[in-house]
């Protein structure tokens, strides 16, 4: 190849870059936390893992979340809400072992272009993937909300791997005990037992449902919690023997009010704190949206509460938001800081 061909076959595959994800730069390692800001992988590339949520497993953190693509379109049918979304393109996964420089992955849970008929072809919705390890049967379980583009499908899905990269195989969705299923998540406690969270009865009310032994399918018993308070996108952690979980209203994809709500155990009563947020744009969750509460291994008492903000005419740049959770005279407490360190 000659030089000038060289020069315009990389000037061809920096425009095509560009395009896709505003082209690859150089990564240098990332010290500290900046919320909001272009987040890139260890590549130089935007990070892509939207709604995720984190599992640390032998020394590795592992980043799952959705995975957009690069356009953004509004399906103007859809009267109830303002119904932006982006063609699926499957579960990204990233690793870490400081939380700050992530390795890509891949997508560990591919979408099917040619099965117009599967839950994960491209028109369809996936959100909210978390994936927890099951340590009897050695496999990873990712649950996920599973929609239809008009988001009255309302079901969970399952997904299980032999490995944290994958790939997964998916096993398919359905209706936890036979209601709706939207905005979720997934809490492993430290007696292994499992729970999915998730918002139901058209978002108006929090279930939360006690997994069987491989992670795979609700067992029956389950909880109604936060009735008729129309609340989505809870995180759930544990601190001090105490359940937290954040949540947000339903107001589509604009920001609002976080609540956090405490109990003595995940299938108990919950009582409602208020705010965690605190300072400037805390009455808008800064600007965001809750989607995950992590615990930092090897660090007594220190939690990272993830959001994302949402970009609904440009999904794929909706950016990260994360920051401390502390606590102050026993309450929750999440303040907006430009940057910080886990120091």
């Amino acid at each position: 190849m000659t030089k000038k061909r060289q020069l315009l076959y990389l000037l061809a595959l920096c425009v095509f870059s560009v395009y896709i994800n505003g082209c690859t730069r150089s990564q240098k390692s990332k010290t500290e936390f900046i919320p909001g800001e272009i987040w890139y992988d260890t590549d130089g590339n935007p990070i892509n893992a939207h709604g995720g949520g984190i599992m640390f497993y032998d020394g590795t953190y592992y980043w799952y979340g959705e995975f957009k693509g690069d356009s953004t379109y509004r399906l103007e049918w859809v009267t109830t809400w303002e119904c932006w979304r982006a063609d699926v393109g499957g579960v990204s996964c990233y690793s870490s072992k400081d939380l700050l420089n992530w390795k890509f992955e891949g997508v560990v849970l591919a979408s099917t272009p040619n099965d117009s008929t599967s839950d994960l072809h491209p028109s369809q919705v996936i959100e909210r993937p978390k994936v927890i390890y099951n340590e009897k049967v050695r496999k990873f379980v990712m649950w996920m909300h599973i929609e239809s583009p008009d988001y009255e499908k309302a079901h969970a899905g399952v997904a299980v791997s032999d490995s944290p990269t994958g790939q997964f195989t998916y096993l398919g969705s359905f209706k936890p005990n036979g209601g709706d299923s939207r905005d979720q998540t997934i809490f492993k406690d430290d007696d292994g037992r499992a729970y999915h969270i998730y918002s139901s009865e058209w978002n108006k009310t929090m279930y939360i449902g006690l997994l069987n032994e491989e992670y795979t399918q609700h067992t029956g018993i389950y909880t109604r919690n936060f009735i008729d308070m129309s609340r989505e996108a809870p995180a759930v952690f544990k601190h001090h023997n105490k359940y937290y979980m954040i949540t947000s209203g339903c107001t589509g994809w604009d920001p609002n009010v976080a609540e956090i709500a405490v109990a003595d155990s995940m299938l108990g009563e919950w009582k409602v704190l208020g705010n965690p947020c605190v300072g400037q744009n805390a009455d808008s969750t800064f600007f965001a949206q809750g989607t995950f509460v992590l615990p930092v291994e090897n660090k007594r008492d220190t939690y990272i509460a993830m959001f994302d903000r949402w970009n609904k005419t440009n999904l794929i740049d909706s950016r990260y938001v994360w920051l401390p959770l502390t606590f102050k005279k026993g309450n929750p407490v999440i303040k907006w800081q430009d940057k910080w360190k886990l120091d």
